[in-house]
């Protein structure tokens, strides 16, 4: 069990202590841990923010465990600079093209959320999200116009083999749950958003166990609010599904919560929570760091075949959060050491 740490920015650092502890507390068999650098940290020891000595790590890796990335001192360098850059340069040399996003409703936390309980109670989502096309990756740049005013633009696009390979992921998740897939698009606007829509409906003649339906995503933001309830699974390009799921966590009552697991074709994954480098409070320890703790349960799960595993983790920190141990962002006064060592116990029976 070969493991690329990168912690990366901020609080990724500080979460990321945690995330190992409760590795660690797993007695997981042949665990080898490598750490590298990315994002600004990277940046200023090596002058870029995905430096080689990372990418060999990364290549040679069975997964890696990747904490935030965002420097406010890095704000005005060029862009392929800056430290989010890394973040869309690992996507693309591990080709892991498929982000799950699980937002679930813990139980006990209903008031967290800014909904209604009775209404927030109901959550319990996946959001497959698109990772390598879409705006993100498209063709941008800076023009001038005939009448010489700047222009910005970024161009969005996806072809049909990228929409049929993450449409594959999505079914084959709604299968794993409740049989129900939604496809959030903008097809009433945009012609990506049409070729989306015909070329997941194609598909869905492959897994007609699967109920199919088709949303706008302004009325999917909406919904999400409204009736959370109604979602089991959700696919969606990358833009979209950046803003839902953030979107999602809110609802969950914190991005603190909402751990990540980007896939490809293999079984290397990118484990990371959905949150940034909250550099605020970066060196505090008040930092939640459920995030990444559940994103190494992902990483058991979806890497390593470690189901029974990753079910204790999460079992863990459920049950942490059930008896009140909350960090800052829920209304909590633990500190990121001490909602780490709530799970530890948890785990141990200490």
């Amino acid at each position: 069990m070969h493991i690329a740490v990168l912690a990366g920015d901020g609080i990724g650092q500080e979460i990321m202590v945690e995330a190992l502890r409760v590795l660690g507390a797993m007695d997981l068999p042949n665990l080898c841990l490598d750490h590298a650098d990315v994002g600004g940290v990277a940046y200023h020891k090596h002058g870029h923010p995905l430096p080689p000595e990372t990418l060999e790590l990364v290549q040679s890796a069975d997964a890696v465990l990747f904490g935030a990335v965002g420097d406010p001192s890095c704000d005005n360098l060029e862009r392929h600079l800056r430290p989010e850059q890394a973040v869309l340069g690992l996507r693309k040399q591990m080709q892991t093209f498929a982000n799950l996003r699980p937002a679930k409703m813990f139980p006990g936390m209903e008031d967290a959320s800014g909904l209604k309980p009775e209404i927030a109670r109901s959550i319990d989502v996946v959001i497959v999200r698109e990772l390598n096309g879409d705006v993100y990756f498209g063709e941008k740049g800076m023009r001038k116009t005939a009448d010489g005013l700047r222009e910005g633009y970024d161009v969005m696009s996806y072809d049909e083999s990228e929409v049929r390979r993450i449409a594959h992921v999505a079914f084959k998740t709604a299968m794993g749950r409740d049989k129900r897939l939604c496809s959030v698009d903008k097809a009433n606007v945009l012609e990506t958003s049409q070729l989306w829509r015909d070329v997941v409906t194609e598909l869905s003649s492959e897994y007609p166990e699967v109920e199919l339906s088709h949303m706008y995503v302004d009325n999917a933001a909406m919904q999400l609010v409204r009736n959370p309830g109604q979602f089991d699974v959700v696919v969606t390009g990358n833009l979209f599904g950046d803003i839902l799921s953030d979107q999602a966590s809110m609802c969950v009552g914190s991005i603190g919560l909402l751990a990540s697991a980007s896939l490809g074709d293999g079984t290397k994954g990118l484990y990371e929570p959905i949150h940034g480098s909250a550099p605020d409070i970066a060196g505090q320890g008040i930092a939640n760091p459920s995030a990444m703790i559940l994103s190494a349960a992902m990483m058991l799960r979806h890497s390593f075949g470690m189901d029974a595993e990753a079910d204790r983790i999460e079992a863990a920190v459920a049950a942490v959060l059930a008896q009140g141990v909350l960090g800052h962002d829920l209304g909590g006064t633990a500190s990121t050491s001490e909602i780490g060592d709530a799970i530890v116990a948890q785990l141990t029976g200490g």
